[in-house]
């Protein structure tokens, strides 16, 4: 694989992360295999700025992974399209030997990216992987990344003029089968912009008609 060199990081190129671009690739649109590696980049050069250690070939597999649940594959799974991607990251990686504490730590970076404030006190690669999503998805800490890094990663992966539309019309086909998963995540947010007919789960509802109230 030839890759880049950007502020210090490369993509590894061990076997394992040579079958995870492949499968990827195979699965994922254009859209979002550039998306996912780039939000392996931004988590890389995150960790390597912050000082965080952090397993490449890891980090690299959870970001690639970590957006493969929202594909046409799992559109008429019933689970959250997190916990699909984080079985399917999970399912690769002990086919591949790897150890179970890894998996768990990949699992986990996988399934709670879009859960705000909790990956931030995890392990480098759940907390690498939500910085390098939301950077590349609302540019959250963008200003700490050089405009060369910048420049670099677009090269490597680029990003395009139509990405936000894309991700939004993605993640509205990939979800709106299964609406009551995205309850308590801002992916609703997805199919109340697309659906004028959707109505978000509300906790205070379901408190005043759960079956303790008389």
């Amino acid at each position: 694989m030839n890759t880049p060199d950007i502020g210090g990081i490369r993509l590894p190129d061990s076997r394992i992360a040579r079958e995870i671009t492949q499968l990827v690739r195979d699965t994922e649109s254009d859209m979002l295999f550039h998306h996912s590696a780039r939000v392996y980049w931004w988590g890389a050069l995150a960790g390597r700025r912050q000082g965080l250690p952090f397993d490449p070939e890891l980090l690299y597999a959870a970001a690639m992974f970590h957006d493969i649940g929202i594909t046409p594959h799992y559109h008429g799974s019933r689970l959250r399209f997190e916990v699909d991607g984080a079985n399917a990251a999970r399912d690769f990686l002990r086919g591949h030997g790897i150890a179970a504490r890894d998996v768990e730590k990949v699992w986990l970076a996988v399934a709670l990216h879009t859960t705000p404030g909790i990956p931030e006190h995890m392990h480098p690669k759940a907390s690498l992987v939500q910085a390098g999503a939301g950077m590349d998805m609302a540019g959250r800490g963008y200003a700490a990344f050089t405009a060369a890094e910048r420049d670099a990663v677009l090269a490597a992966h680029p990003r395009g003029d139509d990405f936000a539309s894309g991700v939004i019309d993605t993640f509205y086909e990939g979800l709106r089968r299964r609406p009551e998963t995205t309850f308590g995540t801002f992916n609703d947010d997805f199919l109340t912009f697309r659906d004028p007919h959707f109505e978000r789960g509300n906790m205070c509802t379901i408190l005043l008609n759960s079956p303790w109230v008389r």
